[in-house]
């Protein structure tokens, strides 16, 4: 059950889409990263809102077999489940893949039940709550996509800085919210007895996925403003990306250390880190040799393509 819990985490997440982006199709990756983004941005403001305990925390009969501070509702690791492997089934489009995502949906869901970390209920509004975003992205997409490109790459970029601030100033709201809260003795307890410590309600997390994700959609707008590049290839230039793109991210995280927690600078460097990811590192790959550069995703009227006039 760790194991399979496990599989709903970022921190198998991050690295299989950093693979998938840099090494295997660029736009799916693009498009899954974003999307996940966004997921983890409104489950933790749903968090903040409900502040509701865990299992653990109330019912003596119930044993922690994972530490969590953070509050339960609702289950994060069953929405971005949903959202994940929902569209891996979708952009795949075949039934034993299906097959496999809804599983591991139902399984990851079941495993934070097993190991104490979340209610059947919090479960169950994190899978509804995945459901609504998955579908309101695939239902979105088509729509939005085209509208997104055919504006110039600097409104794109503001209109990206604009719906993530929007999304830290909901944050600071519920932050707000909870201010002169103090969680119950005996949440507190149980979470320090499970081996964790309670962590104070702060802007933190807000800031770096507001950062991450404004850099990650800014990125990605002008990665197919510029050219995407082209994944394929070589096996051997495919894993060469991995190094050189993580030595980047490396070097940007080393020079964030000094810049201090304020949200500022959590927003900043977070921002910085995404648009490395996004936009960076593919430029430096095919500069490097590492990969060719792709086609934009829409041409402008009166561009020549290789198909003629636009």
């Amino acid at each position: 059950m760790h194991l399979i819990s496990f599989l709903g985490t970022g921190a198998f997440y991050v690295p299989v889409l950093l693979v998938v982006f840099w090494c295997v199709s660029p736009r799916a990756g693009a498009r899954a990263t974003i999307v996940l983004g966004l997921s983890g941005m409104i489950n933790g403001l749903l968090k903040l809102a409900f502040h509701t305990p865990r299992p653990y925390w109330t019912d003596p009969g119930t044993k922690g077999l994972e530490s969590e501070s953070t509050f339960g509702m609702p289950s994060g690791h069953a929405q971005n489940a949903m959202v994940a492997y929902g569209l891996l089934g979708a952009g795949l489009r075949r039934r034993a893949v299906w097959a496999g995502a809804v599983v591991m949906i139902v399984l990851i869901g079941i495993s934070r039940v097993y190991l104490g970390v979340h209610s059947p209920g919090q479960v169950l509004a994190g899978w509804a709550i995945g459901a609504a975003i998955l579908g309101s992205a695939l239902l979105l997409e088509p729509r939005v996509l085209p509208w997104w490109t055919r504006r110039p790459i600097a409104v794109q970029a503001l209109l990206a800085l604009l719906l993530t601030l929007g999304l830290l100033g909901l944050w600071a709201l519920a932050v707000r919210h909870l201010h002169g809260w103090r969680m119950p003795s005996a949440w507190a307890a149980a979470i320090v007895k499970a081996g964790d410590t309670v962590q104070p309600v702060t802007m933190r997390d807000g800031a770096m996925g507001a950062g991450t994700l404004f850099g990650g959609v800014a990125g990605v707008s002008w990665l197919a403003h510029r050219g995407w590049f082209e994944a394929g290839g070589a096996l051997w230039p495919r894993l060469a990306r991995l190094p050189v793109g993580l030595a980047g991210a490396g070097v940007i995280l080393l020079a964030e250390k000094p810049a201090g927690h304020s949200v500022a600078a959590l927003f900043v460097g977070s921002a910085v880190l995404g648009l490395w990811t996004a936009a960076g590192a593919p430029e430096t790959f095919v500069r490097m040799g590492l990969a060719d550069r792709g086609t934009r995703l829409l041409t402008r009227p009166g561009e020549i393509t290789a198909a003629g006039p636009s």
